[in-house]
């Protein structure tokens, strides 16, 4: 059987060798790279423009940012019919092609990210190094966390206020360098699909700044929505334990600081949602205005076959909605997560459109294909590229950051460990 076969639906007169061949996993790539990449520049705006409203944030979205980018290749892995062969791409990167240059932006903006937070972490892994190194008589976990925390520390212990300096020097040009990367991280995407001459749907050249701009809209509404939850929980055990054991005083002051965060953050998110709603309208319009030789098939896609798809799922409940939530004075806690469950399903939708959309019609303008999720699956292909497939990647980075918070806490205690 032909891969895609299962999952594809053909109507009027299509090419007897043309199936959807990029399915939900390849909707996931392009999702969970702009997840990285805007959760990344949210960070930076603390680091590099110096917004200190955005410092508690800031510290939260660089460590889920880490956690982000272990997952950000798995689509593709599971996507190959040979994944063995997607190291490839990472043993013999080269600029030859977009695919092959992901290997060394991937390799770049990851080791910045780590040494971003080594610089951000170094003091917390000395302080809880040298406590257990000075240490007689140690349990087993003691070792096993000394031995972790001693390696960490990259044998530098000094801390003193004049090494910490040049840390926050360090990483201020970390955060700085990492916000073009992370930028062309996932605008290589939108531009492999904008370089695809024989799609008219994909080849635009605003293709790669729509993915930028919905990018960081995307890692700012998941770090503000991963947040809110781990502070919701935050209070919970505060209320159980009766007992303060972080920086924060009361279970009050706890959701004093959530809100203003949120808050503050929202803004930002209002202002890059701005722009990428401004960018997917400018190249529909001007895909009308120039109304090329494929505009006729095009037509009938976006404003006929996709037309809940584009204008009600995204434009509607994924812009619109969100748009007006967080424009409305007075932001709560509950209506910021309505907006930003929104947004993320809105900057999904678009991926949706753009990579199953683009494969709706024929290449000989004259059929149209459907995509079928596999929702049950019945072997591993309908699994891995069907809706089990897509929670798994989702849920993924979760679990990563609930691993890596154990080592870089995102929040900052009251003492010293």
């Amino acid at each position: 059987m032909v891969h895609g076969e299962v999952w594809t639906l053909k109507e009027l007169f299509v090419y007897p060798n043309e199936y959807i061949y990029w399915s939900i996993q390849i909707v996931m790539y392009p999702f969970m790279t702009g997840l990285v990449a805007g959760a990344f520049v949210l960070s930076s705006l603390y680091h590099v423009f110096g917004i200190k409203q955005l410092k508690e944030m800031a510290r939260f979205a660089l460590v889920f940012s880490f956690a982000l980018l272990f997952a950000a290749p798995m689509p593709i892995v599971l996507h190959l019919q040979f994944p063995f062969r997607g190291i490839n791409v990472f043993m013999t990167p080269h600029f030859t092609s977009a695919i092959a240059a992901f290997g060394i932006v991937f390799f770049t903006y990851g080791a910045i990210v780590a040494s971003e937070l080594w610089f951000l972490y170094r003091k917390h892994f000395v302080e809880i190094a040298l406590p257990l190194k000075q240490k007689q008589d140690k349990s087993l976990f003691e070792w096993i966390k000394f031995l972790i925390f001693c390696a960490l520390t990259l044998g530098e212990y000094n801390i003193d206020e004049e090494s910490l300096k040049r840390d926050e020097k360090a990483i201020k040009i970390l955060a700085g360098l990492g916000i073009p990367v992370a930028c062309f991280l996932h605008g290589y995407a939108g531009f492999i699909f904008g370089s695809v001459k024989a799609n008219a749907l994909w080849m635009t050249p605003l293709m790669p700044v729509i993915f930028i701009m919905s990018a960081i809209v995307s890692g700012i509404a998941l770090c503000m929505l991963t947040y809110i939850v781990t502070m919701e929980i935050r209070k919970l055990i505060f209320a159980r334990k009766k007992t303060p054991y972080q920086v924060f005083q009361s279970k009050e002051e706890i959701k004093g600081v959530e809100i203003n965060v949120i808050q503050m953050t929202a803004r930002y998110l209002l202002f890059f949602l701005i722009f990428a709603i401004s960018l997917e309208l400018l190249d529909l319009i001007f895909r009308g205005y120039t109304a090329v030789k494929s505009w006729d098939v095009l037509r009938s896609v976006i404003y006929g076959k996709d037309f809940i798809d584009i204008f009600i799922l995204q434009y509607g409940i994924g812009n619109l909605v969100p748009f007006i939530l967080f424009l409305m004075p007075g932001l709560t806690i509950r209506r910021a997560v309505l907006g930003v469950i929104l947004v993320l399903f809105g900057v999904f939708m678009m991926r949706w459109n753009v990579v199953i959309g683009g494969q709706a019609f024929s290449l000989s303008f004259a059929g149209y294909m459907h995509y079928h999720m596999p929702i049950i699956p019945h072997d591993w292909d309908t699994f891995k590229e069907g809706l089990g497939g897509a929670l798994s990647i989702f849920i993924m980075p979760f679990v990563l950051f609930w691993i890596i918070s154990k080592l870089f806490p995102v929040f900052e205690y009251k003492e010293s460990h």
